[in-house]
């Protein structure tokens, strides 16, 4: 029982935001469409529109994106990335019920529904485990919020269960069912903030449900991001930035959402793996390691090793809230990595090269560490806002004089990329994305040398090769790079 808990009226509470809105002096245009975005040197310039047989164009550098289950189509005009998609949603709303007086909102995720009290009437809506995605060919033009075909099959476990929870449901009528769509995002997080690939293209879309309980701090924290150019507070985790480029891919969005609407209502276990659109991207070494019993996570779309399989252990999480069935197994890697020696496929890692006449020149301003360096040194570093926040958290190595090539997570490389780019002024600079070209295999661990020297006849002491440095390697026919860096604490190299 959530003692504060409460009911409001959507529909109400959107007029009153209108309402403020209209009192500061907004104008607010109902019943027109947006035709187009315009641009002009990489920013927005304007918006088209229609209403009727009237259309027009109103000129300005920046626009909001808040067209729910349209703004992924929309963005795409203007090849913005905004992975959503729309799924079918269900709730009935009984006929009014003698005495039934006001009753808190009733949540029971282990069935998936929610219960709440409506003018003496009762509403049963539900998050299933395996939700009906919806518009996979594009929403029709004259579509407005209307209702889509009833599914009483799909709906019948979750009333059967309420009915077993709330038995006056098995005696009410039924005076609605209702089936609407609604977006859903790849993680169940919405979208704020700007376009990475467009300036002045902003958003806040992709709501998964939560719209209305979110909306009053959306609204003013994206207001402040807009206003001062930085977010107010750390707001990544609904960060436009942190979406993937291939995530706009329709059937990679049909399988996920399918699954991240029931994941609402679902137990949030700690290290708990999406289940559906996996394998979109695979290291070189993917099948070496599942050979060898890897039990595999996803960051960004790559699919990692989280930890290893013994011989004759079932390949698959069990979830719990207490120590997890990998427990034993990680303990064993820590371990190795700790008194001897690890191999880490990090392909994962976001790689950028930033290169060009004025290269150094350009990170010396966005880093908070010294780029000006000789070539074949590495540097860990952030960068940093005008506020001194970290934007970034990167190791920088100096290729030669006019090239860098900068290892940011997987997670962030969108972010990263986007703030690169973002603070180019005059200098001369190339900045590129060669993520997929390189794979990465860490070696780590306090015999990292010796098993390093078995593969390969350079020289990896201290002398010729030092910490925070990188050289040119053999490995069988084959050449690599070797950083001599270390994130375990011990003694590594990352080969790239």
């Amino acid at each position: 029982h959530l003692p504060l808990d409460g009911q409001c009226d959507p529909a109400n509470i959107a007029m009153a935001l209108a309402k403020g809105a209209r009192q500061r002096g907004a104008t607010i245009i109902e019943n027109v469409k947006v035709t187009k975005v315009h641009t002009r040197n990489g920013r927005v310039s304007g918006v088209s529109w229609a209403q009727g047989e009237d259309q027009g164009t109103i000129e300005t550098d920046i626009i909001v994106n808040c067209a729910g289950m349209w703004a992924r189509e929309l963005g795409r005009q203007n090849g913005v990335t905004i992975p959503l998609h729309a799924c079918e949603h269900f709730y009935l709303v009984t006929e009014p019920i003698p005495g039934l007086s006001r009753l808190p909102v009733l949540r029971v995720p282990d069935e998936c529904a929610y219960y709440k009290e409506d003018a003496g009437k009762m509403m049963l809506g539900a998050f299933e485990p395996v939700a009906k995605p919806w518009g996979m060919d594009g929403i029709r033009e004259d579509f407005c919020f209307d209702q889509l075909p009833e599914d009483m099959d799909h709906f019948e476990p979750i009333l059967e269960m309420g009915v077993n929870r709330m038995p006056m449901l098995g005696t009410a009528g039924i005076h609605t069912f209702f089936n609407g769509p609604e977006s859903f995002t790849p993680d169940d997080r919405y979208y704020l903030g700007e376009a990475p690939e467009l300036s002045g293209y902003w958003m806040a879309t992709g709501y998964n449900s939560i719209g209305i309980v979110s909306s009053g701090g959306a609204g003013m924290a994206l207001a402040q991001w807009i206003n001062d150019g930085e977010a107010p507070f750390d707001l990544w985790e609904v960060d436009i930035r942190r979406a993937q480029p291939f995530q706009k891919n329709r059937r990679y969005l049909k399988e996920r959402v399918s699954e991240t609407l029931g994941l609402l209502y679902a137990d949030h276990f700690p290290y708990r793996q999406m289940a559906t659109s996996r394998g979109v991207r695979r290291s070189p070494l993917h099948e070496h390691l599942k050979a060898r019993g890897a039990v595999f996570g996803e960051v960004a779309g790559w699919e990692r090793a989280n930890w290893f399989a013994r011989e004759g252990q079932e390949r698959e999480y069990r979830y719990s809230w207490k120590r997890q069935n990998w427990f034993e197994n990680q303990r064993e890697e820590h371990l190795a990595v700790r008194n001897g020696v690890g191999l880490f496929d990090m392909t994962s890692f976001g790689k950028i090269r930033v290169e060009g006449r004025d290269a150094c020149a350009f990170l010396q301003r966005l880093c908070a560490n010294d780029m000006d360096v000789a070539p074949g040194r590495i540097v860990y570093t952030q960068m940093l806002n005008a506020k001194g926040g970290i934007e970034s958290d990167l190791t920088v190595t100096r290729l030669s004089e006019t090239a860098y090539f900068l290892v940011v997570p997987g997670a962030t490389l969108q972010r990263d990329l986007a703030w690169l780019r973002k603070h180019v002024a005059e200098e001369f600079v190339v900045i590129t994305d060669v993520t997929a070209a390189e794979a990465v295999i860490c070696v780590m661990g306090p015999e990292a040398r010796k098993l390093i020297q078995k593969v390969s006849p350079n020289d990896f002491s201290n002398e010729v090769n030092p910490f925070g440095t990188f050289q040119e390697i053999e490995i069988g026919m084959g050449l690599a790079r070797a950083h001599r860096v270390t994130y375990v604490g011990e003694l590594g190299w990352e080969l790239y």
